[in-house]
């Protein structure tokens, strides 16, 4: 197949969306197909454009196969909704040459989009129209409806409008796919039928990422003795999460010598959050950049415990990528849901870690607590063999590549 992908992240990003169109666009190259990306510069999770970037204009690279074309971009040095709606609309803007070249080209057999920005979806939406190709819009994220319940953009007209595009976009796709069970629900319930949807799940490199022992982890690196207790968050550190949460629980664990709050990533939080720390003169609070996926399992294996958090308001419109590599490396995690969530049933139902309420400093604490003092070998053979029997990279992609085939031939 001739395949088109926008979308605003991709490889080399090393988190979040990026991550996983990138995989995706590397694994369909290696199959044969010929793959194209329509994708902004390398900036996420830091919210700088990558060093190996820097200064270019509108160029294509081949990553593993696909032919990568970048489009220059705003990227804000502090993240703001308004700052992030110009850096949104920014790439838009620079797709368009690349859009207009598509438009008089041959003729791609299926397009592909990744939203967030939900907004990309548009140009994809009127050249699948223009040449009658078929198109999935991907989503990752419920961007529009993820802003209105953070209160991340309160003037209901513009929320109105955003969300009167995102039905265009999303009524006007061949096929809509996501990520989890419960994004499908609100998706069919903004006119979204069962039949134009598809599950197309995150997933994880089983292979690659594994259980690991102590030895072999990072805590010699970090300087943290193997008797140690690690309560590790690792991934982007945005406004989603609630993160602030991490700090208060290791005000109350300042006593103990023996326990470690680890954070690894980068985002608009990591400042504020570092100042938290360093008010709060917390000793027991480590802060590390990304590490390369050579080392991620590594990294995992440093936890006795991880954490995914998320606010109340986030339940459902998310669904944090990190999961898939703590399962995959047999991790036990602290995860904030509610009941009735995607995320609250499959742990519950797996048994694969500890729920908690969120937002709920004292019951984090008290859930961290009774994690770093049991014995959590249950739940780390069942993180393990959910993601073995569910994750496969392999599986997930396969089945989506027969969909993809299914669509072009319609």
């Amino acid at each position: 197949m001739r395949i088109l992908i926008f979308g605003i992240n991709y490889s080399p990003e090393l988190t979040g969306i990026g991550k996983y169109t990138g995989e995706m666009g590397s694994w369909l190259a290696k199959q044969g197909h010929d793959v194209h990306v329509v994708t902004a510069m390398p900036y996420y999770p830091e919210w700088e454009v990558h060093a190996s970037h820097k200064g270019k204009m509108w160029f294509t690279e081949d990553i593993d196969g696909a032919k990568v074309h970048r489009v220059p971009l705003y990227v804000p040095k502090e993240v703001s909704s308004a700052k992030r709606i110009i850096h949104e609309f920014s790439f838009v803007m620079g797709v368009l040459p690349y859009w207009f070249k598509f438009l008089f080209s041959k003729k791609f057999d299926v397009i592909f989009c990744a939203a967030p920005p939900f907004h990309l979806g548009m140009l994809p939406v009127m050249l699948s129209k223009l040449k009658g190709t078929p198109m999935v819009s991907h989503v990752q994220d419920l961007q529009v409806d993820a802003a209105k319940e953070l209160g991340m953009i309160k003037n209901k007209t513009f929320l109105n409008i955003m969300f009167g595009m995102e039905r265009f976009i999303l009524k006007n796709s061949t096929k809509v796919s996501t990520i989890s069970l419960g994004m499908e629900q609100k998706i069919a319930a903004k006119g979204i039928p069962a039949h134009q949807q598809i599950m197309f799940p995150n997933w994880v490199d089983e292979s690659a990422i594994k259980p690991l022992p102590k030895e072999q982890s990072l805590r010699a690196e970090f300087g943290i003795g193997m008797d140690d207790k690690v309560v590790l968050y690792s991934g982007n550190l945005g406004e989603k999460q609630g993160l602030e949460s991490i700090i208060e629980a290791a005000k109350l664990y300042k006593h103990r010598t023996d326990v470690y709050f680890i954070i690894v990533g980068s985002g608009g939080a990591k400042e504020k959050l570092q100042q938290m720390a360093a008010e709060a003169q917390l000793s027991n609070v480590q802060f590390y950049p990304l590490q390369p996926y050579e080392k991620l399992s590594a990294l995992l294996a440093t936890a006795d415990v991880h954490l995914v958090l998320q606010k109340k308001s986030a339940a459902d419109l998310v669904m944090p990528s990190k999961l898939t590599g703590i399962l995959s490396a047999g991790g036990c995690s602290i995860v904030t849901a509610e009941p009735g969530t995607s995320l609250y049933t499959v742990m519950h139902q797996y048994n694969m870690g500890l729920l908690c309420e969120p937002e709920d400093n004292i019951a984090l604490s008290e859930t961290i607590g009774k994690a770093i003092n049991s014995d959590l070998t249950e739940y780390r053979v069942n993180a393990r063999k959910y993601a073995e029997e569910f994750l496969s990279k392999e599986n997930i992609l396969k089945k989506f590549e027969l969909d993809l085939e299914a669509m072009s031939k319609r």
